[in-house]
């Protein structure tokens, strides 16, 4: 532990309006530096409806603003509120301008989207730009292919902000893996401030009672979509599996808090029926249902490659390609670099291929086999840099 910095403030913004994995970064990187630094103090904010369901770190709180939910044609609505989405947006980015007002963080870290769900971060970065506050954004590996992420950030107009307000960014990945804003008209001055970490490992939670959870006694391979809000041909595709060949190894799957409903309450009955397969709709101690797994198979979020690669497991992904192609993208670098294998969702899905493929889990090498430079020192460079940049804002006031 780093105790020389003494009541620091770092306040994270996470817009979360579906799924879990913008949430789970930010709650990684903040319990990755109260651990470094016992003189900070980390507020979130996010929109997560299911934040309460996680456990924090001393010295780590939230804040809920007002949720909102991204329908399928693209346009956002009202989560929890009966009121208007611009009645909604309004309070969100008052939440958010006044919380920065009145908590003064010394740096302000911003997760993926420079100006926030439409935009409701901007006044908070104007308002940081007369202050000794710095403003930080971290973005994935991979945002999106590079066609539709120009067209995104343009009508956003989001590439000023990363000239103008931003102080750094953090690519949370290693530059092997490509440019998140490769095919962007990228100045020489966002560049210069551009920094590649690493991924973010990951650990298991430290104080959990392992009695309290629950993990097969016979080796199974963990099946799980994330979030489970668009899962719903993953798991279809290796339940069939499961339900055509009685021999495959066990299976834990874990549907997803945000599986529809209907498709969820289907899936529970059909694996109900198969003896070598057990089901559960949610577990906030992931991390260890994936470390006494055989091996995995997921959907290839962030959140769940970098436990894969910590964790060590032979994996197999399928990986999405609407409306974004990051997991995809993502999937494709890795098979390439040999630290896991791949299946097409939008294939026809055939039952034969994902049985032998789910058989060959266990012969395939391990992420550990195939080495990438510097590929888990997410967290360790995070750490330095945030020293880094508070010993030199401390320096400058005295």
């Amino acid at each position: 532990m780093r105790s020389k910095l003494n009541n620091i403030r770092l306040l994270i913004y996470s817009h979360d309006s579906f799924g879990l994995g913008h949430l789970r970064r930010c709650r990684t990187i903040a319990h990755a530096l109260v651990d470094e630094y016992k003189g900070l103090s980390v507020l979130i904010m996010t929109g997560s409806p299911i934040i309460g369901r996680f456990d924090f770190k001393a010295r780590v709180d939230f804040i809920r603003i007002p949720g909102v939910i991204k329908l399928h044609n693209g346009e956002y609505t009202s989560l929890g509120l009966h009121i208007d989405l611009a009645d909604t947006m309004e309070l969100r980015e008052s939440i958010i301008l006044n919380t920065s007002k009145v908590f003064k963080p010394d740096i302000f870290l911003v997760d993926k989207e420079p100006g926030g769900l439409k935009g409701e971060v901007i006044s908070t970065l104007e308002h940081f730009k007369d202050t000794q506050t710095r403003c930080i954004l971290g973005l994935r590996d991979i945002m999106d292919s590079p066609e539709l992420l120009k067209k995104e950030w343009q009508e956003k107009n989001a590439m000023p902000l990363l000239e103008n307000y931003y102080d750094e960014l953090w690519v949370y990945g290693p530059q092997e893996m490509g440019d998140p804003l490769k095919g962007l008209d990228v100045k020489e001055q966002v560049k210069d401030k551009t920094l590649y970490t690493g991924y973010l490992p990951r650990q298991l939670p430290e104080q959990i009672d392992i009695e309290s959870i629950y993990i097969p006694e016979k080796p199974y391979i963990l099946v799980t979509p994330g979030g489970g809000g668009d899962g719903i041909e993953m798991i279809d595709w290796v339940l069939r599996a499961y339900e055509a060949c009685p021999d495959l190894m066990p299976a834990l799957f874990v549907i997803g808090p945000f599986m529809p409903a209907n498709e969820r309450n289907i899936f529970l009955q059909r694996a109900e029926k198969l003896p070598h397969v057990e089901a559960m709709t949610f577990s906030n101690h992931l991390e260890h249902l994936m470390v006494s797994a055989s091996a995995v198979i997921a959907m290839g979020g962030y959140n769940t490659f970098c436990e894969i690669l910590s964790f060590d497991k032979a994996a197999l992904i399928l990986p999405r390609s609407q409306p974004r192609q990051e997991q995809t993208i993502r999937a494709r670098n890795a098979a390439q670099l040999g630290l896991l294998s791949m299946l097409d969702l939008n294939s026809e899905r055939d039952v034969s291929l994902m049985v032998q493929s789910i058989k060959n889990l266990h012969q395939q090498d391990k992420p550990s086999a195939r080495p990438v430079s510097k590929l888990l020192h997410g967290l360790e460079f995070v750490a330095d840099r945030f020293g880094e940049i508070v010993d030199s804002e401390v320096a400058q006031r005295r």
